[in-house]
C-alpha cells in the first residue's frame, strides 16, 4: 500500500504537504545558458502533484521555476484537479521600497505564474541596516488586504529581526530557514520565538544538498562538488567539524535507519520533521534528471523514538554547532553558500542614509536618518571628524516619525542598533569601531531586554557601556542609544 504523505495547514486556507518540492536546482539546471523544456518539466510537476506530492516552493530567481510551475498549476486546474500550493520567494535588491516598487515585485510573479493570487509570498533581505524591509512589508499587508497575496512569510530572517516584523505589526504566517543535523541553528531561540507567536518553520537543506545518504558513507571525501547545491553543504560540512565527524554522523544514522527499515535520509529527515516549530521540509528536485518520491514516502512510516533521538543527540554533541542565527549565512562571513562569499555582493548594496560634508567644514562629514527631529532641531544623527565618529542619541523611529515596535524594548533595540551601524557604515566605519554605548532607558527593570539586542550586537567588540534610567524618555518610545565609534587604521 502507498504511504500517504501527511499534511500541514501553514495559514487559514492553506494545507501543504509535510515535504515541499523544492525548485531551487533549476537555476543550476539553466547555469551556463543550457536550455530547458520548460513543457516537459511542467509535466514532471504535475505528475508530482498527483502522486500527492502537490506543494511547491520557488523564487524570482530560480531560473524558470515560476514558469514551469505556473505552467503546471493551469494543467491541474484544467483536469478538474486540485491547484498546488505555490510558495514562491520575492528577493529585492536593498533600497528604498516605494509602493511601485513592491507591487511591481507582486506583479512579476503572478505574471510568471499565470495568477490572480499568491498562496505564500516569502519575503527577503539582504542587509538589515537598512530600513526598506518594514516599508516593503507593510506594503506587502496591503497587497494582501487587496486580494493578490493570501499569506505572507519570510525566508532567511534572524530571530531579532523577525521580532521587528511582529512587533511591529506585520502578520507572518512562516519563515523559511536552513535546519538539518548540520545545522541546527533554528533550534534554539527561532524556534522559542515562532511557537510564542504562532509562526511555522519551512526547513530547507535538511538533507545537506544530498550528502545526508548512503552515497557518502565513505571514508574518504569526494572530489569537487559539481552542482551548487553540493558546493553549498560542504563548506557546512567543514564548518560542523569536517568529513571525518560527519562521517561518524553518517554511521550513527545508518544504524537507526536500518532499524527503522529506512534510508539516511529518512532518518535525517525526519529528526527535522519532529521539531516542535517545522511544518514541513523543502527537499530540491531535480526535475527530469532524479526522482526520490518514494524514498521521501517512507518519512511517514516511521518516528524517532527515545532511543533513536538519544543516540543522535550523543554523535550531534561531537559536531561544532554553526555560529549565529539563521540567515547569517547571507550577511556575514563565513559565507556558507554556494558561492562561498557574498563580500562583493554586500559591498555593492545602497547605503540607508548619505553622508555629505557639514557646511564649511568639508573635512567633517554628516549623516541623517530623515526623522522630523534632525531637521527641526538642527542637528545630525553621526558626525565624523577626523577618525572619530559620533552617534547621537537615537530611537526607534522609522521614516519621518512612525514608532518602530511600540512598548517592545528588544525590538526598539534592535532597530536602534541598525540605525547606528548603518550611520557609521555611511561614515566609513564598521560595528567594530565602535568604542561606546550609551542606553537610555524609561523602565531600567527592562534592562535584560535591551541587554539581549545590545550582547548580539556587541559580543565580540566589547565597547564600553552606560545604562540609565530616564523617566521621561521625547516620545512614545522605550529605549534611545548614542554610540561612539574610532575607525582603526
Amino acid at each position: 500500500m502507498t504511504q500517504p504523505l501527511a499534511r500541514a495547514t501553514l495559514a487559514p486556507g492553506l494545507e501543504i504537504s509535510r515535504v515541499v518540492t523544492g525548485l531551487w536546482q533549476m537555476a543550476d539546471q539553466e547555469r551556463d545558458g543550457r536550455a530547458i523544456d520548460l513543457d516537459a518539466l511542467a509535466d514532471v510537476l504535475v505528475d508530482y502533484a498527483q502522486s500527492g506530492f502537490d506543494s511547491f516552493d520557488m523564487a524570482d530567481h530560480y531560473g524558470s521555476a515560476e514558469l514551469v510551475a505556473g505552467r503546471a498549476a493551469a494543467r491541474l486546474v484544467d483536469k478538474g484537479l486540485r491547484a498546488p500550493a505555490i510558495l514562491t520567494k520575492w528577493v529585492p535588491e536593498s533600497g528604498p521600497m516605494t509602493p511601485e516598487i513592491v507591487r511591481g515585485g507582486v506583479q512579476h510573479a503572478l505574471d510568471r505564474l499565470g495568477l490572480e493570487c499568491l498562496d505564500l509570498l516569502q519575503f527577503h533581505w539582504w542587509d538589515y541596516k537598512h530600513p526598506g524591509y518594514l516599508d516593503a512589508m507593510a506594503e506587502l499587508m496591503r497587497l494582501r488586504e487587496e486580494g493578490l497575496i493570501k499569506h505572507l512569510g519570510v525566508t532567511n530572517f534572524d530571530t531579532a529581526h523577525l521580532r521587528v516584523l511582529v512587533k511591529n505589526g506585520i502578520e507572518i504566517a512562516t519563515n523559511q530557514v536552513c535546519f538539518s543535523l548540520l545545522d541546527r541553528r533554528a533550534a534554539g531561540g527561532m524556534t522559542d520565538f515562532c511557537l510564542e507567536h504562532g509562526i511555522q518553520l519551512l526547513a530547507f537543506g535538511t538533507l545537506g544538498g544530498g550528502f545526508l545518504s548512503e552515497r557518502w558513507l565513505v571514508n574518504e571525501p569526494p572530489a569537487a562538488a559539481d552542482d551548487w547545491s553540493k558546493m553549498k553543504y560542504r563548506r557546512y560540512i567543514d564548518a560542523a567539524g569536517g568529513w571525518g565527524v560527519f562521517q561518524g554522523l553518517l554511521r550513527t544514522l545508518a544504524k537507526v535507519a536500518e532499524r527503522r527499515g529506512a534510508s539516511i535520509a529518512n532518518v535525517a529527515t525526519r529528526w527535522v520533521l519532529e521539531q516542535p516549530a517545522v511544518a514541513a521540509v523543502i527537499v530540491g528536485a531535480r526535475l527530469g534528471e532524479r526522482d526520490h518520491r518514494a524514498n521521501n514516502r517512507r518519512l511517514f512510516s516511521f518516528r524517532l523514538d527515545a532511543d533513536d533521538i538519544a543516540e543522535i543527540s550523543q554523535v550531534l554533541a561531537a559536531l561544532t554547532p554553526i555560529e549565529g542565527d539563521c540567515g547569517d549565512e547571507y550577511r556575514k562571513p563565513p559565507f556558507l553558500t554556494a558561492s562561498g562569499d557574498l563580500s562583493h555582493h554586500l559591498e555593492n548594496l545602497v547605503p540607508a542614509y548619505p553622508a555629505v560634508p557639514i557646511g564649511s567644514r568639508p573635512a567633517r562629514r554628516r549623516v541623517d536618518t530623515g526623522s522630523a527631529s534632525e531637521a527641526a532641531c538642527g542637528y545630525s544623527r553621526a558626525v565624523r571628524a577626523g577618525d572619530r565618529i559620533l552617534v547621537s542619541g537615537t530611537t526607534a523611529t522609522h521614516g519621518a516619525g512612525e514608532v518602530v515596535c511600540p512598548g517592545d524594548v528588544e525590538g526598539q533595540t534592535t532597530h536602534i542598533l541598525d540605525k547606528i551601524e548603518a550611520a557609521i557604515s555611511a561614515l566609513g566605519g564598521s560595528i567594530d569601531d565602535v568604542i561606546r554605548t550609551r542606553i537610555y532607558m524609561k523602565d531600567a527593570s527592562r534592562w535584560q531586554e535591551a541587554a539581549n539586542a545590545h550582547g548580539r550586537v556587541f559580543r565580540d567588540v566589547l565597547p564600553a557601556n552606560t545604562l540609565i534610567e530616564i523617566k521621561d524618555l521625547v516620545g512614545d518610545y522605550e529605549v534611545e542609544i548614542e554610540a561612539e565609534a574610532v575607525i582603526s587604521t
